[in-house]
C-alpha cells in the first residue's frame, strides 16, 4: 500500500519537473539561458548541445551572449539558432554571439499564455493518469485480499490528497509562468 503511494508521488513529481522544463523554453522577454536548451550544433560532423561548445551567459535582461570555446564553431553556431527559429538574430563578431532578445508584443504574450496553459494542462493529464493507475493497483490488492476494503478506503483518499496537493502545485507554477510572460 505505501509503495503504490510512493510510486503515484513519483509519477506525480516526474509531471511537475516536466512541466518545469517545458515552461523554461517559454520566452518571456527576458534573456534566459534555458532558451537554447534545444539548440544542436554540428561540431565536425556530430550533433551537439550548445552547452557542449560553448558558454552561453546573461549579459543583461535582454541580451545572450555565446562564447564558443572554439573559434571556428561561431559560424556554425549561429547556424544552429537560426534553424531552431527562436525568432532570435544572432550576432557576431568573431569570437562570441550576442542574441538580443526582443519585447513581446501583446499578440506575442497572449499566445505564450496559452502554450502555458498547454503545458499545464500536459501536467495535469500525466498527474491525473498517475492517480488513475494507483486507484486501480489498490482495487487490485484488495481484490487479492492483500489489504482490508477500510484500508483501500483510506489509501484512496492519500492518493486523492496528493493528487489534489500536486494539481494545487501546477496551479501554482502557471499562475507565476504568466504573470511573468504578461509582464511588460
Amino acid at each position: 500500500m505505501d509503495e503504490v503511494l510512493e510510486l503515484a508521488k513519483e509519477g506525480m513529481e516526474e509531471a511537475i519537473d516536466r512541466l518545469r522544463k517545458s515552461l523554461t523554453k517559454v520566452r518571456t522577454g527576458r534573456a534566459n539561458p534555458a532558451m537554447l536548451d534545444g539548440v544542436r550544433v554540428d561540431n565536425y560532423g556530430s550533433m551537439m548541445p550548445l552547452n557542449q561548445v560553448s558558454t552561453v551567459s546573461v549579459a543583461d535582461a535582454r541580451l545572450l551572449v555565446v562564447k564558443p570555446w572554439d573559434r571556428n564553431m561561431v559560424g556554425p553556431i549561429e547556424k544552429a539558432i537560426n534553424a531552431q527559429n527562436l525568432g532570435l538574430n544572432p550576432q557576431s563578431d568573431g569570437t562570441v554571439i550576442r542574441l538580443a532578445i526582443p519585447p513581446l508584443t501583446e499578440d506575442r504574450r497572449k499566445g505564450l499564455v496559452k502554450q502555458v496553459k498547454e503545458y499545464s494542462e500536459e501536467a495535469k493529464v500525466a498527474i491525473r493518469g498517475t492517480r488513475r493507475e494507483s486507484n486501480e493497483e489498490l482495487k487490485e490488492l484488495e481484490k487479492k485480499h492483500k489489504i482490508s476494503e477500510d484500508d483501500l478506503k483510506k489509501a484512496l483518499e492519500k492518493v486523492q490528497e496528493v493528487h489534489d496537493k500536486y494539481i494545487g502545485q501546477v496551479d501554482e507554477i502557471t499562475k507565476k509562468k504568466e504573470a511573468e510572460v504578461m509582464e511588460v
